[in-house]
């Protein structure tokens, strides 16, 4: 089994999977021999989880969106979005500038030094926890314009699910984004 072994200061061995590549987190010190016995003793979750995420980009491009769906995510979106950000930023206690939504690649969420919020359409596809998650992220930025430990913190004050809906996102996302790009 092929891997790419990335080493920083972490004191565990984990596993990542993107793009059906198997990335291995390690320690500085970790041995090669104790990295192969990590990465062999998950070998069945590994082989599962590329399996579903061949299954997940196949059905994606089996079914792509048309751009008059995308149309309509974006006018849905324009509509329920943007009384979300209305709704939390009292909570958080931040203001914030334009809200605009549009199609994007990438990501679900961007918060500008000015305070200017812009949302993915495709966020209309998932659960309304997860749509709330990323509007509480990006107003969060405008306390903290980074992903620090108080960043968090501020986020799961004002949303204590966060993590849960967060992780929804990181393991369905790339699915629902390639939808998009047909």
């Amino acid at each position: 089994m092929k891997f790419r072994i990335i080493r920083s200061k972490r004191t565990t061995i984990a596993l990542e999977i993107k793009d059906e590549e198997i990335i291995v987190r390690a320690p500085q010190g970790a041995s090669v021999r104790e990295i192969d016995a990590f990465v062999n003793s998950h070998k069945d979750w590994i082989e599962k989880r590329i399996t579903k995420m061949k299954d997940a980009k196949r059905q994606a491009l089996e079914r792509p969106l048309s751009e008059d769906e995308i149309n309509q995510l974006v006018e849905k979106a324009k509509q329920y979005i943007p009384e979300r950000v209305a709704y939390y930023a009292p909570i958080i206690g931040v203001s914030y500038g334009k809200v605009t939504i549009r199609k994007q690649k990438t990501r679900w969420g961007s918060c500008s030094a000015r305070g200017d919020l812009n949302f993915n359409c495709l966020l209309m596809l998932t659960p309304p926890e997860v749509i709330d998650s990323v509007v509480v992220h990006e107003l969060c930025h405008r306390k903290e314009m980074n992903h620090s430990r108080k960043f968090y913190g501020e986020v799961l004050r004002a949303f204590p699910d966060y993590r849960k809906w967060d992780k929804w996102l990181k393991d369905n996302g790339r699915m629902l984004l390639m939808r998009a790009q047909g």
